[in-house]
C-alpha cells in the first residue's frame, strides 16, 4: 500500500478520499486555491500545497502545478477525484511518466472511452447494444439528413467528447436539424475544445441506469449492482438509488454481464461506470463509461458493504480484487440526495454567500459526505454541489421515509440551497411508487408543489437565523425584523405557544 498520496480535488469528494486513505494508514496531501484556503478537505489532510488563483484554469486544472505538488511532498501516487483532470487521458499519462502513481484506469483505457464514438464501435465490436446511430463524427446539414433518414425521428445529436448535457440537441422534425446540428457544435467547441458531433435515435423518457465495475491489472473484472439515476434536470443527476425499483433479476444479470465486457474491451483498471438507457419495454443500450470514481458511489457502498474508494487505492497499489462476482450481494436500499447551492424557488440559479448557520443530520443509516462548514463561503468558481446526504434503510419504504426525516434535520442558513426541492421530490407520488424515467421532473414537477413549501421554508430560515444570531450575540433578535412571512403567520409561532417553547433553549 502507498505511504503517501495527493489528492488532485476539493470539496467532499477530497475529504471522502482522505477518510479512506486514513483508516488504511495512508498519508494525505491537500492542494487548494486561494479560494480553498480555509475549506474544510485542506483541514482534514495531514499537508497542504497551494496550487494557485480561485479560477480552476489557474489552480486545480492545472496539471504541471499538481504533479509538481506530488513531487515536493513525497507523495506516491496521485487520486483524482470526479471532475476537474480526472477523466484527462493526458493527465494520467503525465502523472505516470513523471513517476507517480496514478488511482484511475490508465491513459489508454480513458483515451478509448473518451470518445464517445470510438467507444460506441468498441461496444459494437463485443456484442454491447447501443443505440441506432452512427460512429462517424457529422458536421455537414445534407449529410445528417441523410443519416436521419435512416435511424427516424426523433433523434439525438451529441458532442463525441464529453457530457453532462453539453453539446447535445434532441431535434424532432427535419427542418430543425440544420440549426440544431450548428448549435451542438458551437456548444461542444465551447465545452469540450472540439466540434465533432454524432447522431443516434432518441430514446424517449427511458431510465438511466448504471453498474458499478471494478477491475484489478490482472484482468479481474466484477460488477457491483445498478444505480438507478434517472431523477435528472437539465441533464444533471439529482438522485440517486441503489437498487433501482425498475430492475429485474434477469435484467441486472444480463446488464451485468455487459458492463464487465465492456470494461474487459478497454483492458480497463481501477474503479469505472458503464451508463445504459433503458427503454419502457427494458431494452438497454450502451451511453457510455465514467472512467473515474462517481459522484453516486455511496450508495453502492450501504448495499454491498464494499468501500469502493479503499479498492480504488488498493488496485491501484497492484493489489488483487478480494472479490468474486458471487460473492457481491446487494443488501437493503440506499439513497442519495445531492446538495447544491442553487435556489430552486428561482429557476434553480447559483446562491453564493457565507454559510453562517449548518446543522447537519445524523442517525441510524445517515451519511453526509459534505465539502463545507458553518463559516465557509460559498462562491461561483467551483460547481454548485456542496454535499450529499445519503441514506440507507432495510427496504425502498424505510429509505425513503429516512431521508425525509435527514432532509427536515439538514439546515444551512447563509445561501439557498436544493434541500426543500428534494424534500418535496421524496414526497412525490411518482417517486413514491418507483415509477419514473427521465422524463420525471419535466413530466411531474411544476412550481407548484414548491411554492406550497415556499411559506415554511422561510419561516424556517427565520427561525433558524433568529436562534443563530441569538447563539453568536446572546440577544433574541426580534423575529418580526427578520421574518418574510405575513403578521398573522407570524403571530402563528406565538398563538401555538412554540415561540415561547423556542426562546427558553
Amino acid at each position: 500500500m502507498f505511504r503517501k498520496i495527493l489528492i488532485a480535488n476539493r470539496g467532499e469528494i477530497a475529504i471522502r478520499i482522505m477518510r479512506a486513505c486514513r483508516e488504511l494508514g495512508v498519508r494525505t496531501v491537500a492542494v487548494y486555491s486561494d479560494a480553498d484556503r480555509s475549506s474544510p478537505h485542506t483541514l482534514y489532510a495531514d499537508e497542504v500545497i497551494n496550487i494557485g488563483a480561485p479560477a480552476s484554469r489557474d489552480s486545480y486544472l492545472r496539471m504541471d502545478k499538481i504533479i509538481t505538488a506530488a513531487k515536493r511532498s513525497g507523495a506516491e501516487a496521485i487520486h483524482p477525484g470526479y471532475g476537474f483532470l480526472s477523466e484527462r487521458a493526458e493527465f494520467a499519462l503525465a502523472v505516470a511518466e513523471a513517476g507517480i502513481g496514478f488511482i484511475g484506469p490508465t491513459a489508454s483505457a480513458i483515451a478509448a472511452m473518451g470518445s464517445k464514438t470510438a467507444a460506441r464501435t468498441r461496444m459494437k465490436a463485443v456484442g454491447v447494444p447501443v443505440a441506432p446511430g452512427v460512429e462517424e463524427p457529422v458536421s455537414d446539414p445534407k449529410i445528417a439528413l441523410q443519416i436521419a433518414k435512416e435511424i427516424g425521428f426523433p433523434l439525438l445529436i451529441k458532442a463525441a467528447h464529453g457530457g453532462g448535457g453539453k453539446g447535445m440537441r434532441k431535434v424532432f422534425r427535419t427542418d430543425d436539424l440544420p440549426n440544431s446540428l450548428e448549435a451542438a457544435m458551437r456548444e461542444s467547441l465551447a465545452a469540450f475544445n472540439s466540434r465533432e458531433v454524432y447522431l443516434e435515435r432518441f430514446i424517449e423518457n427511458p431510465h438511466h441506469i448504471e453498474f458499478q465495475i471494478l477491475a484489478d491489472k490482472y484482468g479481474n473484472v466484477i460488477h457491483l449492482g445498478e444505480r438507478e439515476c434517472s431523477i435528472q434536470r437539465r441533464h444533471q443527476k439529482l438522485i440517486e438509488e441503489s437498487p433501482s425499483p425498475f430492475m429485474t433479476p434477469e435484467l441486472r444479470e444480463v446488464m451485468g454481464q455487459a458492463a464487465v465486457k465492456a470494461a474487459l474491451a478497454v483492458n480497463y483498471e481501477n474503479a469505472g461506470t458503464i451508463e445504459f438507457l433503458v427503454d419502457a419495454q427494458r431494452n438497454f443500450y450502451f451511453l457510455e463509461m465514467n472512467t473515474r470514481l462517481q459522484v453516486e458511489h455511496p450508495v453502492t457502498e450501504f448495499v454491498t458493504g464494499i468501500d469502493i474508494v479503499k479498492a480504488q487505492l488498493q488496485i491501484a497499489a497492484g493489489e488483487p480484487l478480494p472479490w468474486k462476482q458471487e460473492d457481491v450481494k446487494q443488501n437493503g436500499w440506499a439513497i442519495e440526495g445531492r446538495i447544491c447551492s442553487e435556489d430552486p424557488l428561482n429557476q434553480f440559479l447559483p446562491s453564493t454567500g457565507r454559510i453562517v448557520h449548518l446543522r447537519a443530520p445524523s442517525g441510524p443509516g445517515v451519511r453526509d459526505d459534505r465539502g463545507v462548514n458553518e463559516g465557509n463561503e460559498v462562491t461561483l468558481h467551483y460547481d454548485s454541489l456542496i454535499a450529499k446526504l445519503i441514506v440507507y434503510g432495510a427496504t425502498r419504504d424505510e429509505a425513503i421515509a429516512r431521508m425525509k426525516r435527514a432532509l427536515d434535520e439538514y439546515h444551512i442558513i447563509g445561501i439557498k440551497t436544493t434541500i426543500p426541492f428534494l424534500h418535496c421530490l421524496m414526497g412525490h407520488p411518482v417517486f413514491v411508487g418507483g415509477n419514473y424515467n427521465t422524463g420525471f421532473l419535466e413530466n411531474e414537477i411544476d412550481q407548484v408543489s414548491l411554492t406550497n413549501r415556499r411559506s415554511d421554508v422561510k419561516k424556517l430560515v427565520a427561525l433558524a437565523t433568529a436562534l443563530y444570531e441569538q447563539k453568536r450575540t446572546g440577544n433574541l433578535i426580534d423575529n418580526s425584523k427578520i421574518s418574510t412571512q405575513t403578521p398573522s403567520e407570524r403571530n402563528g409561532w406565538k398563538q401555538t405557544g412554540r415561540w415561547d417553547n423556542l426562546r427558553k433553549r
